[in-house]
C-alpha cells in the first residue's frame, strides 16, 4: 500500500478542475512545463530564504505538484493530448523538480549532504527503472514502498516539521538513511516486475 493507490480517487477530485483548464486551451505540456519551473524556482527559495517559511509551506506546495502532475496526465489521457514529447516532458520534468526540492535539505545543519544526494539518485534510477517497464512490454511501474506521492509525503512532512522550529534535525540523517532502504527496495521490485514482463 503507497500512497500512489489513492491516485484514483485524487484524479477524480481533479477532473472538473482539469475540464475547465481544457476549455481555456491549456495544455498538458503546459501544466507539465509550469509545475518543473515552479519547482526550480520553489528549491531556489528553500536553499535562499534566511527564513523556515519555505520548509513550513513545503506540503502545501508538495500538495499543489501531486495536482498538477494528475492534472496533466488527465489532459494527455482524457483529452487527447497525448505526444511522444509529452512524455518525454513529463518523466524529466518530474526528475528535474525532485532534485530541486530535496536538494535544499543537503545544506540543513547537521544533515550529511552525501545521504541527500543519495536519496536523489536513487529516486531517479526508481523512475528510470519505473520506465524500463514500458520497453519490457510491463507497463510503467509504479511499485515499491518509496514512489513519488511517498517521497513528497516524507520530504513535505519534514519541511513542515523543520518550518515550526522543532528540533526534527538530530533525527534527519536517520530518517534518510531509512528512506535510502525503502529507496533500494523499490528500485529492486520494480526491476523484478519490469523483467517479469519480458518472460
Amino acid at each position: 500500500m503507497t500512497i500512489y493507490d489513492l491516485k484514483p480517487r485524487f484524479q477524480a477530485l481533479l477532473r472538473p478542475f482539469t475540464s475547465w483548464l481544457f476549455r481555456r486551451a491549456v495544455t498538458a505540456n503546459m501544466v507539465t512545463v509550469a509545475a518543473m519551473l515552479a519547482s526550480l524556482a520553489y528549491g531556489a527559495w528553500m536553499l535562499l530564504s534566511a527564513s523556515s517559511l519555505p520548509y513550513l509551506l513545503l506540503p502545501l506546495f508538495m500538495f499543489a505538484r501531486m495536482a498538477l502532475n494528475a492534472v496533466d496526465g488527465m489532459l494527455a489521457r482524457e483529452h487527447g493530448q497525448q505526444s511522444k514529447l509529452g512524455a518525454v516532458l513529463n518523466e524529466v520534468g518530474d526528475l528535474i523538480a525532485d532534485a530541486a526540492l530535496l536538494l535544499p535539505f543537503a545544506t540543513l545543519p547537521g544533515v550529511h549532504p552525501q545521504l541527500v544526494c543519495g536519496v536523489v539518485y536513487l529516486s531517479t534510477l526508481t523512475e528510470f527503472i519505473g520506465v524500463l517497464g514500458q520497453v519490457t512490454g510491463a507497463g510503467r511501474r509504479y511499485d515499491g514502498p518509496s514512489g513519488k506521492s511517498d517521497r513528497a509525503f516524507v520530504f513535505g512532512l519534514l519541511g513542515l516539521l523543520i518550518g515550526l522550529g522543532l528540533p526534527v534535525l538530530p533525527y534527519l540523517d536517520p530518517v534518510l538513511i531509512a528512506l535510502l532502504v525503502l529507496l533500494a527496495l523499490t528500485c529492486w521490485k520494480r526491476a523484478r516486475r519490469a523483467a517479469a514482463g519480458a518472460a
